[in-house]
Formats: C-alpha cells, structure tokens, sequence
C-alpha cells in the first residue's frame, strides 16, 4: 500500500511541473501533504515536515551564499579573462558556443560542486546565448550532464564519496577502473553538445558578431561597469582558491566557508556600506528563489521519508529484481539507479539502498566495488530530479522552469546514463556476467 501510494505521489508531482498546473514551490508542498494525508498519517504530519526542512536547511545556507559569493566575484570581474577567450574562440557559432559550454563545464565540474559549475559556467556563456538567440536549455542541460560525469563519478564528488564511505572502499580501487568510463562520458557530452549545437544552427544559422570597434559583441557582454574590479583580480582569485581547497579539505562546512567567503569579498571589494547593500540586493532575488525551493523540496522529502514511502518504494523494486537476474546484478543496479536516484535524495539511495543492493550481489559473488561503479551510472537522470537543490538554481540563472528543463533534458540524461553504461561494461569497470 505504501509503495503504491509512494509512486503515485511521485507520478503525480512530475505531471504537475511538467504540465505547468502547479508552480514548483506549490506542487513540493501541497502534494505530499495531500498523499501523507490519504495514508493517514495527519497527526504526524508537522513533525515529518519540520525533519524535513531540518535536513535540506544546511544545503540551503549553502546555496544562499554561495550564491551571494560567486555573484561578488562575477561582479569583481574574476571570471573575464576566461570568459573573453571562449567569447574569441567561439563567435557567433552555435556549435561552437555550444561545444565551448560543454569543455567549459567540464572543467569548472571538476572540482565537484555543482553550485561553482552552474555559477561559473552560466554567467560565462547566458549573455551570448542571449545576444545570438539560442535557446538557453541547451546551457542547462549540458552543464547538467558535464556535472553528472565528472563530479558524479569521481571520488571527491559527491556521489561516489557516498557510495564508497558506505562499503566501506578504497578510493584508488573504485576510481582507476572508471577513468575510461569517466573520459568517455566527457567525450559523449561533448558531442551531445555538438548536436545541439547542429540543431541551433539549423534554427538560427550562423551570427558573425563583430571584434573590434565599439561594437564589439565580447565588449558588450563583458561591458565595464563601476562594480568591475580589475585590480584586484588576483586577490579575489586567491580567495576563491582559499574557499575551494578548504572545501575539498573538509576543513568546514561548506556554508560556513561560503559565507565566511563572501563577506570577505565583499569588504575587499565593496567596503562601502551603500555599495554592499547594493550587491546584496542584486543578487537577492535569484538567491531567495532558489531556498524557497529547496525548503519546499525538504517539505517533500521529509513526508516522503517519514511515511516510510520511501522505503517501502526501495524495498519493492529490489524484490522485483528477479532471481535469474543475479548473475549480472551490476548492470541492474545501474539500470535501476536512473528511477531509484532521480526520485531519492543521494543520501538515502546511497546510504539506505546501495548496502541492501551490495549485499544481494555478494550472494552471487560480486564485488561491492562493482556495485559502487554501477549505483552512479544514473546521475545524469539523478541531477534532472527537482530535489536536488543545484538543479533548482540552474533553472533559475537560465530563467526557465523546471518543467521546460525536464522535458527538453530527460532524453539526453537518459541516453548519458545508458551511454556510460555501455562504457562501463566494455571497459570492465562493471561486469555484465558474475
């Protein structure tokens, strides 16, 4: 009973953001309240949704300053000199800009935080998206699937620090077998990017944009202002190097080092009070927009979790999984990731799904480490999900809703998975036989 009336929660939510009938905030919110209260669990319903914004309030802090720091350093100016280069390289080619974005958010992913992704990456490419035309989806999605292959696969990244803490792993022996995957899929999202890109250029054709003379189109995207500060570029990119080794180190929580961060950068770059106000301000909007969201998804969470709905729903689609199946168990589980990841918190597919996954292939003789690999082969299909707070904040710096970006994206996130998959088992990080 509570398996079904889990997945019809969940199938109810998606059609409504898809369709548009509710907002995001709304739909989180009203829908779960509404199921909790068909399976009757009102008296415990305030509680569960307390949990819940308990759980998501850290990542909320998080994004909030994060956010606020890494708006302080597009207005500093940091991020010009790259932005200027790609502008040079790529022009007014949508294949180009869109093959740019993707070796762009490949690399800025590395470091495995999805906030510095989607911050660096949009505030590079959205203007000349902007300026030529091109459908700002395209920006989203494939920063969504550079992410989900360099930071969900790598070891640092959140996915497979999960999955290798919970087994109890060596890094080194989860992670070498995967650098073929890994490099593949950053060749697959590249040329995914190539494709969209081709498809632009269908719709749009080619824009020449000038280089030089007043009418330059990187001196209009890039236009001085009196927020930029270009003396002190070099000391602002100290300071985002302090934040992101500290955060790599585990020296702090992240949003205490976002926020410590960003009032740094703003007394060295703003110490005006009126000016402060002012940034503060300019980035408000996009940073409330995003919390709201990610309470709402905590409102979600915590009724999904504490009616048990959760569980059940896991539990149920392991015990689908026939017993013949046993024998290639891997490729199940990283079949069976994409669903499981995408309507579940990492947290709880790592932390309470992959264990019983782990100890059901061990019957058949399969390595938990096989298993590890296998469980983050859904992430492409796990970053389209509207509980994951990064996501919430690509959709509102592309100024689209969640909706367009599922239906534009879910195809390509599907293909990604099923891509390094394959990947995965011609490269035998996974094997398709115990």
């Amino acid at each position: 009973m509570l398996s079904l009336l889990g997945l019809s929660m969940v199938v109810v939510f998606t059609y409504l953001i898809m369709t548009k009938r509710l907002s995001p905030v709304v739909a989180l919110t009203v829908v779960p309240i509404v199921f909790a209260l068909i399976g009757g669990f009102a008296p415990e319903l305030g509680k569960m949704m307390l949990d819940g914004l308990k759980t998501v309030a850290p990542s909320a802090a998080l994004l909030l300053f994060a956010i606020l720091f890494f708006g302080i350093m597009i207005d500093s100016g940091l991020f010009d000199p790259l932005i200027r280069r790609i502008l040079q390289t790529v022009n007014g080619n949508p294949v180009k800009i869109a093959m740019g974005t993707a070796v762009l958010s490949l690399l800025v992913a590395l470091d495995g935080d999805g906030t510095t992704t989607y911050m660096i990456t949009v505030a590079a490419m959205l203007p000349l998206y902007k300026r030529i035309g091109m459908n700002p989806l395209i920006l989203a999605c494939i920063s969504m699937l550079s992410l989900s292959i360099m930071s969900g696969m790598s070891p640092w990244g959140g996915p497979a620090t999960r999955a290798i803490a919970v087994l109890g792993l060596d890094a080194s022996e989860y992670f070498i077998p995967m650098l073929p995957t890994m490099a593949g899929g950053a060749l697959w999202v590249v040329f995914t990017a190539y494709i969209l890109g081709r498809k632009e250029l269908k719709r749009i054709g080619n824009t020449h944009l000038k280089t030089g003379g007043d009418d330059c189109y990187i001196k209009a995207i890039l236009a001085d202002n009196p927020n930029k500060r270009p003396k002190l570029i070099w000391l602002n990119l100290l300071l985002v190097i302090a934040v992101m080794v500290a955060l790599v180190a585990g020296l702090m929580n992240a949003a205490v080092l976002f926020m410590l961060g960003f009032v740094v950068a703003l007394m060295i770059n703003y110490p005006q009070l009126d000016l402060q106000k002012e940034r503060i301000l300019a980035h408000s909007g996009n940073a409330m927009t995003v919390v709201l969201l990610v309470f709402a998804a905590g409102v979600f969470a915590g009724i999904f979790s504490g009616t048990k709905m959760v569980d059940s729903l896991a539990n149920s689609l392991v015990e689908m999984i026939p017993t013949s199946w046993g024998s290639f168990f891997p490729l199940v589980v990283a079949i069976t990731s994409m669903p499981l990841t995408f309507v579940l918190s990492n947290d709880a597919y790592y932390f309470g799904m992959v264990p019983i996954l782990a100890q059901a292939a061990a019957a058949y003789g399969i390595d938990p480490v096989e298993i590890a690999r296998a469980s983050i082969l859904g992430q492409p299909v796990h970053l389209m999900s509207p509980l994951v707070a990064s996501t919430l904040l690509l959709v509102g710096m592309v100024d689209r809703d969640i909706g367009d970006f599922q239906r534009f994206t879910y195809k390509w996130a599907i293909l990604t998975s099923l891509v390094i998959t394959v990947l995965a088992l011609l490269t035998g990080a996974i094997s398709l036989f115990a």
